[in-house]
């Protein structure tokens, strides 16, 4: 991990509302070179704030290595997260989050 992405992810976690504004802002403009990190971070975070957030960052990245760790979240019992995960799979826009999109949708229509 780079000091920048240490840095941000510090500040996103701090319970003053505008240092973790401001950390969240800075991942946003790196969350793509740091993909990897940041899934690492969402695994090992706790806060469901931040977990959201830091979902929402890896679908923000557009990146083919979000895929798995975006569908599995497409049916998370966190509501926020499956909607993150939705949301980055529309974002990521591949063949496979597509059909992924696809599998989910049909399965939650026979519910």
């Amino acid at each position: 991990m780079t000091k920048r992405f240490d840095e941000a992810l510090w500040l996103m976690r701090r319970h003053d509302p505008q240092k973790a504004e401001d950390g969240f802002g800075l991942l946003r403009q790196i969350a793509a070179e740091h993909v990897d990190e940041l899934v690492e971070a969402f695994r090992a975070e706790d806060d469901r704030g931040v977990r959201a957030w830091l979902l929402e960052l890896i679908g923000d990245a557009r990146s083919p290595e979000a895929l798995p760790i975006l569908v599995e979240h497409l049916d998370h019992e966190d509501e926020s997260l499956a909607d993150w995960a939705v949301a980055g799979l529309r974002k990521l826009d591949t063949k496979e989050a597509r059909i992924a999109l696809y599998r989910h949708r049909a399965n939650n229509a026979h519910n």
